[in-house]
């Protein structure tokens, strides 16, 4: 078998190589038993989105041994990642190109039917350092994302109250905290918080403190409706006070006015004297930061700031799906010894089974119930997938066992293996 580091990305992600092709890939798990499945609706919501610009493309879904195995391309750093790189403050330029691109992804999952819901700076991710694609924003994570209007008759799904809370509550709309239903002006919402964390560096609902969850939500909630938008944008190009109030002014069903939104933000890149030229904060040497390859061993040598909390426990598994980047272990990033922010890091996600969304996020009640099956990738037909008798007990699935007389071709090794370690090589399947 060709070996890979065991790197891990985020909790549950690990970095893998499909050895067909010889790629990295990021290889996401979910244990099987987990009280609240959502991997295989990820792996739909995937489908659905495939070829879609910034939307990267997935390779394979299934079960192995004791976890539910999810394929993905790699890519670079998040952009908190990259907010931290640049001190905790983007520019105005680098602000406004990066929420177009957002506005971009987002547009293409609404035309998709569909509406996010945990928009963050985590779920956005760059594309790989030192490739073409390296000033592309991508975006990940769809384990939230549920279906807004009915596929074929565009139905939109009616407007209720008193739903739970689902997305991460530093950046969710004020009606997701009023218990509203969900629709495509919360997701733009949502990325107008990030605009405004980005420019500013925090937001004036962060530090808050409750005696408990219910409360912190409650407070982080009532912050938001209490800090007027001239307030939240004071001292910064006025579009992104334009922004704010128009998203927070569509309606239920409105379909927003993407272009619009778009223009804004090249409004205030003017504003500022600047143009759309790709270049962000990051890329220019005279900030600081470094040569593109020197950023690419800055990010080669640790672990994205979300996959493990300051005291070392794992972090649950919505939470942890963050950058998708190749890290190695041979330097660690410096922890602080304060607790995670609950804001920006909420139990608001879909293995808390007592904050999970009304919608449902397991098989049982899945949020993608209107949209055709999704069949797994054909490609599975042709090999026999691992048998669970294999299984480890202590971590991941075994492959089959392997031919000895297989050679060093990638594509001999594939055909002696079981499914998943055929096309995939990684540290947890040696």
């Amino acid at each position: 078998m060709q070996h890979t580091s065991p790197n891990v990305v985020g909790v549950h992600y690990r970095v893998g190589t499909n050895l067909l092709t010889n790629t990295p890939v990021a290889i996401k798990f979910e244990p099987r038993k987990t009280e609240a499945p959502q991997l295989r609706d990820e792996y739909r919501t995937y489908k659905i989105l495939s070829g879609v610009d910034g939307i990267p493309a997935v390779y394979y879904f299934g079960l192995e041994g004791l976890y539910s195995v999810l394929c993905i391309d790699l890519l670079g750093p998040s952009l908190e990642d990259m907010f931290d790189l640049c001190k905790r403050k983007f520019s105005v330029k680098t602000t406004a190109m990066i929420a177009k691109q957002m506005i971009t992804r987002i547009q293409a999952v609404h035309e998709h039917n569909l509406i996010y819901r945990d928009i963050k700076p985590d779920n956005f991710l760059m594309g790989k350092q030192n490739s073409n694609n390296r000033g592309k924003v991508y975006l990940v994570d769809f384990g939230m994302a549920k279906l807004y209007r009915d596929p074929k008759t565009h139905i939109h799904v009616p407007y209720r109250e008193r739903k739970s809370l689902s997305g991460t509550a530093r950046y969710m709309s004020i009606n997701t905290h009023l218990g509203r239903e969900q629709s495509r002006r919360d997701d733009l919402e949502s990325i107008g918080h990030v605009i405004m964390y980005f420019l500013r560096g925090s937001l004036p609902w962060q530090g808050l403190k409750a005696a408990n969850n219910k409360q912190k939500y409650e407070k982080i909630g009532q912050k938001k409706q209490y800090t007027s938008v001239k307030e939240l944008c004071e001292d910064y190009p006025e579009e992104f006070g334009i922004y704010l109030t128009t998203v927070r002014k569509y309606s239920f069903e409105e379909t927003p006015d993407y272009d619009y939104l778009r223009g804004l933000l090249d409004a205030a890149i003017k504003r500022v004297g600047e143009t759309d030229d790709g270049v962000y904060d990051w890329m220019v040497p005279s900030n600081g930061y470094g040569s593109e390859s020197s950023m690419q061993n800055t990010f080669s040598g640790r672990e994205s700031r979300n996959g493990l909390t300051p005291n070392g426990k794992e972090k649950n598994l919505h939470s942890s799906n963050q950058a998708l980047v190749s890290f190695q272990n041979k330097t660690s990033r410096t922890q602080t010894g304060n607790q995670p922010d609950l804001d920006s890091n909420p139990n608001v996600n879909a293995n808390s089974r007592e904050q999970i969304s009304n919608d449902g996020v397991n098989s049982s009640n899945p949020r993608l119930s209107n949209r055709m099956s999704t069949p797994l990738n054909r490609s599975q037909q042709q090999f026999t997938n691992s048998d669970p008798k294999n299984a480890r007990n202590d971590q991941y699935s075994q492959p089959t066992n392997a031919n000895p007389n297989a050679g060093e071709n990638p594509r001999e090794q594939a055909q002696s293996k079981g499914f998943l370690a055929k096309l995939f090589s990684c540290g947890c399947f040696s």
